[in-house]
């Protein structure tokens, strides 16, 4: 006799249906589920599985949500402080006084240069966009490697390749669709096969380009936190890199000087 759902015991039948509701999702079998908008369906399977490793290598997905604060001073110029589970941003110009607090869902916020407030709308819609820039091409030199399965990526799988520094890498090409401020680029990333960290980049200004405009390693990988991030791009630095948990209430409301690590 064949057996259908109706003929099993009553038992049986309640034990397979609980079974089947603990049963994960497929995505979320995979620990790194991509971004809403992630062309998974233009992406090499390969690849695919190359981010899930550096995800893994860096923290894994769940380090990574569950990262809250993260400040970092770029090449010198600037110093920012992330919220990302508020989308927050605190930008600080350390050329002058320019300081920008604007919150990157919403883009609303405020900006104080040359000695005062900007009150003027159009003034302040032009530089709280130019801050929301800052921190989209800030924050991807430093967090590119928690990003390779972001909305409008497509991901390919070009690879092996020796870099000059030594570690034999599997090479990836990101290309973007109406995304960030410049969708156009196209990145090679090099990930390095012993460790599964990214070991290098190059950057093109269009996606046809066969030519990079620059190649730069990442190096001095350091644990901040529960994640791990990489400030040294050879001749340019990230610095002054934090994580934290907690930051005193007014980063994101005054312009006032911000002590981190304090409440």
């Amino acid at each position: 006799m064949k057996l259908t759902r109706q003929t099993l015991p009553l038992s049986l039948v309640l034990i397979l249906t609980i079974f089947q509701m603990c049963q994960p999702k497929e995505t979320e079998t995979k620990g790194n589920p991509p971004m809403e908008g992630f062309d998974a369906a233009g992406s090499d399977p390969k690849a695919i599985q190359i981010a899930d490793s550096v995800m893994a290598a860096v923290g894994g997905r769940q380090n990574w949500d569950d990262t809250r604060y993260i400040s970092w001073v770029f090449f010198g110029s600037r110093k920012l402080l992330w919220d990302k589970h508020t989308g927050d941003v605190r930008i600080e110009n350390l050329k002058d006084d320019t300081k920008t607090l604007v919150n990157i869902n919403t883009g609303k916020g405020k900006v104080f240069r040359n000695g005062a407030e900007i009150t003027q709308p159009d003034s302040l819609a032009k530089y709280l966009k130019a801050g929301k820039e800052a921190w989209i091409n800030d924050s991807y030199w430093l967090v590119m490697p928690f990003k390779l399965k972001d909305s409008g990526v497509t991901l390919k799988y070009l690879g092996e390749e020796k870099l000059a520094t030594g570690p034999e890498t599997d090479v990836l090409q990101l290309t973007y669709q109406n995304v960030g401020v410049t969708p156009e680029n196209k990145y090679k990333v090099y990930v390095d096969k012993q460790n599964h960290l990214v070991a290098q980049w190059a950057y093109y200004k269009a996606a046809q380009d066969s030519v990079p405009a620059f190649t730069m390693p990442w190096l001095d990988y350091q644990t901040y936190g529960k994640i791990k991030l990489s400030g040294d791009r050879g001749d340019a630095k990230l610095t002054e890199i934090q994580v934290m948990e907690e930051v005193p209430a007014t980063a994101f409301t005054s312009f006032e000087a911000v002590e981190l690590g304090k409440k």
